[in-house]
């Protein structure tokens, strides 16, 4: 979900929920502790050289019982965050605490805000040599100097 999604969606509700995939919900008195930029250079294994951009928002709780994040403020917080930060729309990341600080991915359905599990992926498979079946690697076929991860 891209930042634009999400201030399309705050005017329209009466409170900001979010869910885990799992059905577990974040405890109503949460903070948004941060929104920001998150700028990702880095090389995959396959020698190529990429750029990600998201945005960041970190929720955390607080022992705070009596706080409510509205939508309004929300809107208020990203705005704030693109006049300073000059955040663009792009998809957002949402840092959550649970055994370890936990990032997901962001759906919305029925009014509430769905914390997606993501996962790791090769980005190179075809210079790994990792046969694709339905756009799910099957097994590895790299070998020792082969130039792959």
């Amino acid at each position: 979900m891209k930042l634009s999604d999400v201030k399309n969606i705050l005017p329209k509700l009466d409170n900001v929920a979010f869910m885990l995939e799992n059905g577990t919900l974040v405890p109503e008195h949460f903070h948004v502790t941060e929104v920001g930029m998150i700028t990702k250079r880095f090389i995959d294994c396959g020698g190529v050289i990429r750029d990600e951009k998201t945005v960041s928002f970190q929720l955390w709780n607080a022992d705070d019982y009596d706080h409510r994040l509205k939508p309004s403020k929300l809107l208020d917080i990203i705005h704030l965050s693109e006049t300073k930060l000059g955040i663009e729309d792009v998809e957002i990341e949402v840092e959550y605490q649970a055994e370890t600080i936990g990032k997901y991915g962001l759906e919305f359905n029925n009014n509430t805000f769905i914390l997606t599990n993501k996962q790791t992926d090769c980005l190179a498979k075809d210079n790994c040599g990792i046969p694709i079946v339905q756009s799910v690697p099957v097994i590895s076929v790299c070998t020792p100097g082969g130039g792959c991860c």
